[in-house]
C-alpha cells in the first residue's frame, strides 16, 4: 500500500480525476489547498493497494506550533478490511519521517466508531472533547510514540 500525492492544481491530476471514486476528493483537496496552502509532504493523498485506489488521507495543513492533524477514509468497497488502519499508519510514518518532533493529532465524531478503533490501534490516545469551527464538538486524539510509553524494568 502506498500514498499518491494529490497535486496542487486540478490540471495536474487529470489522469486520476477520471476514476469514479476520486474526482470529488481531488476537487475538494485542490480547493482546500487554496485555503491552507500546498506544502508537501503536508498534503492530501490517494491510497493505492494492489494497483487499486482504496481510499484517501492527508494532513489538514502543515504543522502549526509543532502540531499536525491527519484525516483519512476508505472507499465503500474497501471498508472493513483493515485498510483505514493502514492508511492511518502510513500518515503517521510519513509525519515521523518528515518531522519526528511534530505532535500528530486526529479528530473524530464524539462517539465510538470505526475511526476511534483505528486511532486506538495506531497508538493514539483520546485527549478529550474540543470544539472544531467546522465540525462542532469532536473528540481529539494524540499519537503516542511507542518509545514514549514508560516501561517497567524487570528483575
Amino acid at each position: 500500500m502506498h500514498l499518491i500525492p494529490i497535486k496542487e492544481h486540478l490540471s495536474e491530476n487529470i489522469g486520476i480525476c477520471n476514476h469514479p471514486d476520486c474526482r470529488e476528493i481531488i476537487e475538494m483537496t485542490v480547493a482546500y489547498y487554496q485555503k491552507i496552502g500546498f506544502t508537501p509532504p503536508w498534503i492530501g493523498y490517494l491510497v493505492i493497494q494492489s494497483n487499486e485506489i482504496v481510499g484517501s488521507g492527508g494532513y489538514k495543513g502543515k504543522p502549526n506550533n509543532g502540531v499536525v492533524e491527519i484525516a483519512y477514509g476508505t472507499f465503500e468497497k474497501s471498508r472493513n478490511q483493515g485498510i483505514g488502519s493502514q492508511i492511518c499508519k502510513l500518515l503517521v510514518d510519513l509525519s515521523l519521517t518528515s518531522d519526528p518532533a511534530v505532535l500528530i493529532t486526529a479528530r473524530t465524531l464524539p462517539d465510538h466508531n470505526y475511526s476511534t478503533k483505528i486511532l486506538a490501534k495506531n497508538n493514539f490516545k483520546f485527549i478529550g472533547i474540543v470544539h472544531d469551527p467546522e465540525d462542532g464538538d469532536v473528540w481529539e486524539w494524540h499519537f503516542q510514540s511507542v518509545s514514549a510509553v514508560p516501561q517497567t524494568l524487570s528483575d
